[in-house]
């Protein structure tokens, strides 16, 4: 009887567990994913995005390592920060809960591009992200900014990378970089919020 009962318990702390790690991870879930438009990388025809021959240059001419010199650093010195960011992350599969290399869903995503872009820290889920900052108008976006989407029983976050196109996590490809215009974004727009200001980047002291 007492063996039985330590079986029970283990899979009791077991399904807490699981639902613990749901409940953390801000990302769409399966009832929204299925409709996600395949092929949606549109990384490599964006002007600004670094190419290979980008990939070993010195720490002086970085784009993300400008950041910390630059008290209000223009836009496009912000989007080649962050298309640097989508090299890194480029090929990282989706995955619920997820916030390393080996698998990370759209939150943690944000979280750890804000992070080591911006030396900026933010909540972990969408529902935090969510209150973050203020509302923009989806006409005001600049890169850097915070998408949401709300598909089918599901929430969703991206970053704006400018000209209409947002860097995510997506449940179907992993992290790639779609339009906003695309049928299926358009659709399940939801808003967009400015949590990076002008004093926050003018106190940064250090980028990763």
């Amino acid at each position: 009887m007492a063996v039985v009962s330590c079986y029970f318990s283990g899979v009791v702390r077991y399904a807490c567990a699981l639902a613990l790690a749901v409940i953390l991870a801000g990302c769409a879930s399966s009832g929204g994913a299925g409709g996600e438009p395949p092929g949606d990388d549109f990384a490599s025809s964006l002007p600004g995005v670094p190419g290979d021959d980008e990939a070993l240059m010195s720490p002086v001419d970085n784009p993300v390592t400008q950041l910390s010199r630059l008290r209000n650093p223009p836009p496009l010195v912000i989007r080649r920060a962050l298309l640097k960011q989508h090299k890194r992350w480029s090929g990282t599969p989706y995955r619920l809960g997820g916030t390393t290399q080996r698998g990370i869903d759209c939150s943690a995503l944000v979280q750890n591009v804000y992070q080591d872009t911006f030396a900026v820290s933010l909540p972990r889920t969408t529902r935090g992200l969510v209150n973050k900052g203020h509302a923009i108008k989806r006409r005001h976006l600049r890169a850097g900014d915070l998408v949401f989407f709300r598909p089918p029983g599901s929430r969703h976050v991206g970053i704006y990378v400018g000209d209409g196109y947002f860097l995510h996590a997506s449940v179907s490809q992993g992290v790639t970089i779609s339009a906003l215009d695309n049928t299926y974004w358009q659709r399940y727009y939801w808003q967009s919020r400015r949590t990076l200001e002008r004093p926050q980047m003018a106190r940064l002291s250090r980028v990763l």
